[in-house]
């Protein structure tokens, strides 16, 4: 458990900083550019994804806070999930953690990748592509789990007979 643990924190801390890092930039430094397909342009959301609840205002901060202890406490009194899923846990974590803290920060999330060839589409950052990534490992690792267990279980079946 201690090298999984390990490597989840170290994903999460490389995470964590090259996404704060990428939004002070932004943010404080006019790092915007733009180009034909994506550009590069500052945007603050107040909400989650696509600004959903941004009605929440001043108290969605909180209360993703509170999500991320529970789900904490979950993993605590769960440790075999963390143990099959710390990878993507250092992900979601880094990712979920740096928003929240653009919440502290700078009263919002702070989003910069603009893709507008074709169609219009949402800007969102390095945080949310990270906790992206990490849904689709679990996913991979759901689906490859119910893969073998529907291999074993066919194996058991032909043994049986």
């Amino acid at each position: 458990m201690k090298k999984e643990f390990k490597l989840a924190v170290t994903i999460f801390v490389t995470i964590f900083i090259i996404d704060q890092v990428l939004k002070y930039g932004f943010a404080n430094l006019d790092w915007d550019v733009d180009g034909p397909v994506m550009s590069l342009k500052l945007a603050y959301n107040y909400g989650v994804a696509f600004s959903m609840f941004s009605f929440f205002n001043e108290y969605l901060k909180y209360i993703q806070l509170f999500i991320v202890v529970l789900g904490t406490l979950y993993l605590f009194k769960n440790k075999y999930l963390f143990k099959e899923y710390y990878i993507a846990i250092g992900f979601l974590y880094a990712g979920g953690l740096s928003n929240i803290l653009d919440r502290f920060t700078y009263g919002a999330v702070v989003d910069y990748f603009y893709w507008h060839y074709g169609f219009e589409f949402a800007i969102f950052n390095f945080a949310d592509v990270m906790i992206n990534f990490a849904v689709a490992i679990i996913i991979f690792i759901q689906i490859r789990d119910n893969r073998r267990e529907k291999k074993a279980k066919e194996a058991e079946e032909k043994t049986s007979l």
